[in-house]
């Protein structure tokens, strides 16, 4: 069968609740299997994940988006890319270069579209790697002369929209460089949108995508700790105040561990045009939010300036948004972290108060139910059972015990192209 033509689509985000409209994703692949316990950490994971879980749970998060927005994937754009010569000598090249296996280039060049897509992701292994089972095996980490993409599905990190263009972002950890020559693929040759990178800018500013939230269309929210630092934010305060006369970036800086406040979407995310979901220790900059600061930078005709304020709701009102939080793990503050550490605050929004995120956070379920979101189940969706499309409000509830122990949740896993204005 004849596989249809991948199209790319328009490329526009102007906020984080606009009717959503096309999503780049990635579904776990082997990838995740070539890790360790040995090597887990470099991987940036804190455990090992067992894949016909995260199979089946990937299934119900993926197909929930594919009743409501155009899906692209990204092993299947690369794949298409991939056909072209200049493209395929590119991401070679680039490839080999950044692991230092040159040595594959030849072969890799003579591999067709789909495997090569396929090694470029899962990896490539050294055909000398000893395959004993004594101590040198199981110690040597260099199985894999070009590494496995194991942070993949994470869409949302290596890129993001920003309004008509894509941030590619800088990243910072070596184990993850690799996943930016894709995407920079991904949105010249497929998309064919213009890109920014702050590391163009200045070598040693880092942004991820976590950390960018595009608030309406002259306000970002920004994260800032071990993956975006004052340097990218900086980056993102001068290109727009050389664009808009009138600019507001909002600034959280998160603790530096332990890793599940690695971007601001783990504390953050907005669930609708007036109310998000919150981590109540950094509203009430308390325990490890203790000291953090919430900075305003104001653009106004080039100018820029930063003000302190109390914090990120309070910083929102005083722009004019009323915002109502609803608390991640409601009112018990064990059960705040118990829940914050498996991506308890860690929504996507569909559209104005239509999200998702796991079912396994109970009270921070219980509280969006308070708050007036049905609860639906994402199985329920998937399976026709239920219409999301009948529900003014409503949290898409879909399993995960194996996926959050990757480190993320639903906004992690998604790279937003194209939204409704709002």
């Amino acid at each position: 069968m004849t596989q249809r033509k991948i199209e790319p689509c328009k490329v526009n985000v102007s906020s984080e609740t606009g009717r959503l409209r096309a999503v780049l994703l990635h579904r776990p692949g082997v990838e995740i299997e070539r890790m360790t316990p040995l090597n887990a950490a470099h991987a940036l994971y804190s455990d090992i994940l067992n894949k016909p879980i995260v199979d089946s749970e990937y299934h119900y998060f993926s197909g929930v988006l594919e009743k409501w927005a155009d899906v692209y994937y990204v092993e299947d754009i690369l794949e298409e890319l991939l056909k072209d010569s200049e493209v395929r000598r590119h991401l070679v090249e680039r490839s080999v270069m950044s692991d230092k296996c040159e040595v594959l280039s030849e072969r890799l060049m003579e591999m067709d579209a789909a495997e090569l897509a396929r090694v470029l992701i899962e990896g490539y292994e050294d055909p000398k790697w000893p395959r004993t089972c004594g101590e040198q095996s199981l110690m040597d980490e260099n199985r894999y002369l070009l590494k496995p993409l194991y942070n993949l599905f994470f869409t949302r990190d290596a890129s993001s929209t920003v309004y008509d263009r894509v941030l590619v972002n800088s990243m910072s950890f070596e184990v993850r460089e690799r996943e930016t020559l894709i995407y920079e693929a991904v949105f010249k040759d497929f998309f064919k949108v213009e890109r920014m990178n702050a590391m163009a800018w200045d070598r040693d500013a880092r942004t991820e995508g976590g950390d960018v939230q595009i608030a309406a269309p002259d306000l970002l929210c920004i994260g800032e700790g071990i993956r975006t630092n004052r340097k990218g934010i900086e980056y993102l305060a001068q290109t727009f105040s050389k664009e808009r006369p009138k600019f507001h970036i909002l600034v959280q800086e998160l603790p530096k561990s332990p890793e599940s406040f690695i971007h601001l979407d783990m504390v953050f995310t907005f669930l609708g045009r007036h109310q998000c979901m919150a981590f109540e220790p950094m509203l009430k900059k308390t325990g490890l939010f203790a000291g953090k600061d919430t900075t305003l930078i104001t653009i106004d005709n080039g100018k820029i300036s930063y003000r302190k304020v109390d914090n990120m709701v309070e910083g929102l009102r005083g722009l004019g948004w009323e915002m109502e939080p609803v608390i991640g793990g409601g009112s018990d503050p064990w059960v705040q972290l118990r829940e914050q550490w498996h991506s308890g605050a860690n929504f996507f929004a569909l559209g104005d108060g239509k999200v998702m995120g796991y079912r396994r956070n109970t009270k921070t379920i219980e509280a969006l139910d308070k708050a007036g979101f049905a609860v639906l189940k994402a199985e329920d969706i998937v399976e026709g059972r239920v219409n999301m499309a009948e529900y003014e409000k409503f949290v898409a509830a879909f399993p995960g015990s194996e996926l959050p122990r990757a480190g993320g949740g639903a906004r992690c896993m998604t790279m937003p192209i194209w939204r409704d204005a709002q």
